[in-house]
């Protein structure tokens, strides 16, 4: 029995995490973890994510829930990503992340720790998605240069990082197909007189509003025709299956950063 433990286990994400980790074979949840001062720690993280009483009570210290876990689901934000990421390396247990908007220096510093512990990072732990990643690489192959790519991204009026990290690793797969360097080439931003599009640039928008889980669509604008590849999650379970999917695979993982590819088999 593979032993989880998941952080942010009273918000909406972390109690679907919990939900869908005690009904699957084979895996069990033996931590909740939360803030400091939450209202919620000292209650039984079953309760409190709407799967019945498991018997474990959700805490403030991360330290105490993984000296009986195996691995760590952990969807927050790249700051606290690395201070549980420091405490599951010095304990020697495996990580899931689903957090996103890491600086480059932020991924630098998980990388650091995956050479010490198994660590599955993805900026979007849906298997629809990252079959996306997969097809995009083939589509941007297949048209070369002679098409123009946008990306546009939509989220709910709370997501705190842009672009996704999902369109960020949409655009980054596209330009390494192409070969350019994302970083060189995308453009978040047009207001004013631009002048006209370069032949390189992979434009990036963003909207908010609203509840919207999570939309992605990838344009490809030739002379005449265009593809559009379009992803659109209904409900937050999908990235919680991916998550729990990825806990259930690391088991017996070698030390190393691993992502949603390797989890499915894409690679």
């Amino acid at each position: 029995m593979i032993k989880v433990a998941v952080t942010g286990a009273a918000g909406r994400m972390g109690q679907r995490i919990i939900c869908l980790t005690h009904e699957t074979e084979g895996l069990a949840v033996s931590g909740a973890v939360e803030q400091p001062a939450h209202k919620l720690v000292g209650e039984d993280a079953g309760m409190v994510a709407g799967c019945g009483r498991l018997d474990v009570a959700i805490t403030d210290s991360l330290e105490k829930a993984m000296q009986v876990c195996d691995v760590l689901i952990d969807f927050t934000f790249p700051e606290v990503t690395l201070e549980n990421a420091a405490v599951c390396a010095r304990l020697g247990k495996r990580m899931v992340v689903g957090s996103t908007g890491f600086t480059p220096d932020q991924r630098f510093e998980l990388v650091k720790f995956a050479k010490k512990i198994p660590i599955v990072s993805a900026p979007n732990m849906s298997v629809g998605v990252n079959v996306c990643f997969k097809v995009l690489k083939e589509i941007a192959k297949s048209l070369g240069d002679g098409f123009d790519v946008e990306i546009v991204e939509l989220h709910h009026n709370k997501k705190k990082d842009a672009p996704s990290g999902t369109a960020v690793r949409m655009g980054e797969v596209v330009a390494e197909a192409l070969g350019r360097d994302y970083h060189e080439v995308a453009n978040c931003h047009r207001e004013g007189f631009t002048g006209e599009r370069t032949k390189e640039e992979i434009g990036m928008q963003t909207v908010r509003g609203g509840d919207i889980v999570g939309e992605h669509t990838v344009y490809f604008i030739g002379m005449g025709e265009r593809i559009e590849l379009s992803h659109r999650a209904m409900s937050r379970d999908m990235f919680a299956r991916g998550a729990v999917r990825a806990a259930a695979w690391l088991a017996g993982q070698k030390a190393g950063l691993y992502d949603m590819q390797d989890v499915l088999g894409l690679n």
